[in-house]
């Protein structure tokens, strides 16, 4: 794609960056054959093409970010299946990032919009905060049919039937391995995790430390970032980022570290992302170090040998989270681990397509997300399974909001089939 930037404006790291990807789309559309919201909606300006066109024009000019490009743009799911689709090597996530934080700084949106993008980004970084939110989503959603903002409705459905208690497996401190120690790695808690389902990381660390792993809980970590990151609000999801980049890099300063496991996918490609985000910044140095080291919970399972378990007698539909498979391309890993431990899996027909959780997009377009996420549940239910599984926890809310049919982490039926408890989710 041919672009004009002047030199000026290529002075700026950001805009250089930006016309580089921009150089490396031919217009091909085969993104169009696997973008969710161009299937749902069949407009090309809402096909990562139609984006990038608006996107490079918006940038070019030098012009504040319009109506008419906020609103597509704000319907990207971000679920990246362009990148894993483009035959040119397209990095439309930073290029989205991009145009998301440009947006943010040049246009100035309805009242409604910027207070609702205000509170999530005051609350769900925050697992105190949220548990108070969502406790108040619970006493109020009796009267939701009251309230006439489709966004304010998905956030009273959000609440959980059961918000659990607070583990203490997520205060800083160091689990030790059982038997000889293979590995000494730092478990990220994340947030919005933390007071939707606990059970995650402590199956996480049960698994980890059952497998010869120190499970580090670093003082100081908290929110990857990614939510404020996504909404285009850099100062916010720097300042997080920026603290687990400190608390990461005080350990691997220490006592050393193996890795980084992150046990929820979405926060894992921006974690794996942050070399890219600090750079120029004096914590340039210490993001990629981390960076180099972050790793989903499956890849570090497959470096430690999982061993074989016969026959459960279970099928499981295995969800793919967007972040997972396209965002960090690993595709194989929880299917060859669940299988391992004897599980059937199973997967739905386009497994490629997002289920519509995508952060906080199902709270933000709760009509397209609504419609990906009956699709995904359609396509999860024709394979009758007796459980679902993901990797992320975006998507176990959004697909367990549809379905009858349990919905549990990846990590959680591993952990069960070498030796801890059964699921909670599974009743």
């Amino acid at each position: 794609m041919k672009t004009e930037f002047t030199p000026e404006q290529m002075s700026d790291p950001a805009i250089a960056r930006s016309n580089e990807i921009l150089r490396s789309c031919v217009h091909c559309g085969f993104c169009t054959a696997t973008c969710p919201t161009y299937q749902v909606l069949g407009d090309e300006l809402d096909s990562p093409r139609g984006r990038i066109y608006m996107i490079k024009d918006m940038l070019e000019t030098g012009r504040p970010a319009d109506e008419k490009t906020v609103k597509h743009v704000d319907r990207c799911l971000s679920c990246l299946a362009c990148m894993t689709t483009c035959p040119s090597g397209v990095h439309y996530m930073h290029l989205v990032d991009h145009a998301r934080e440009y947006i943010e700084q040049t246009y100035k949106r309805p009242l409604m919009d910027r207070l609702l993008r205000w509170t999530l980004a005051k609350i769900l970084p925050y697992p105190k905060r949220f548990r108070v939110a969502l406790l108040g989503a619970k006493m109020a959603r009796p009267f939701a049919r009251f309230v006439p903002d489709p966004r304010l409705k998905a956030m009273l459905a959000m609440a959980p039937k059961v918000i659990p208690p607070v583990s203490r497996n997520d205060d800083p401190q160091v689990f030790r391995a059982v038997g000889a120690r293979k590995m000494r790695v730092a478990l990220m808690t994340g947030c919005a995790q933390k007071a939707l389902n606990t059970d995650i990381n402590d199956a996480t660390i049960r698994l980890l430390t059952r497998l010869g792993c120190d499970v580090v809980i670093a003082q100081g970590q908290g929110c990857c970032g990614a939510l404020t990151h996504h909404m285009g609000k850099t100062e916010a999801s720097h300042g997080s980022a920026g603290k687990n980049i400190r608390a990461w890099a005080r350990e691997m300063d220490g006592a050393g570290l193996d890795g980084v496991v992150i046990n929820t996918s979405g926060c894992g490609t921006t974690v794996k992302d942050y070399g890219h985000m600090f750079k120029g910044d004096a914590l340039a140095e210490d993001a990629v170090r981390v960076a180099a080291i972050a790793m989903d919970v499956s890849e570090v399972l497959m470096k430690l040998e999982m061993p074989e378990v016969r026959d459960q007698g279970l099928r499981v539909a295995y969800h793919a989270a967007c972040s997972l498979q396209h965002g960090q391309q690993i595709k194989t890993h929880p299917k060859t681990l669940l299988k391992r431990v004897g599980f059937e899996v199973v997967e739905p027909a386009d497994r490629h397509l997002c289920c519509g959780s995508a952060g906080t997009y199902n709270l933000m377009q709760p009509e397209i997300s609504g419609q990906l996420k009956e699709r995904k549940v359609k396509t999860l239910e024709a394979k009758m399974p007796d459980v679902i599984s993901a990797g992320n926890i975006g998507c176990m809310m959004q697909i367990g909001a549809g379905t009858e049919v349990p919905i549990v982490h990846t990590v959680e039926l591993l952990d069960w089939a070498t030796g801890g408890p059964k699921p909670a989710g599974m009743g």
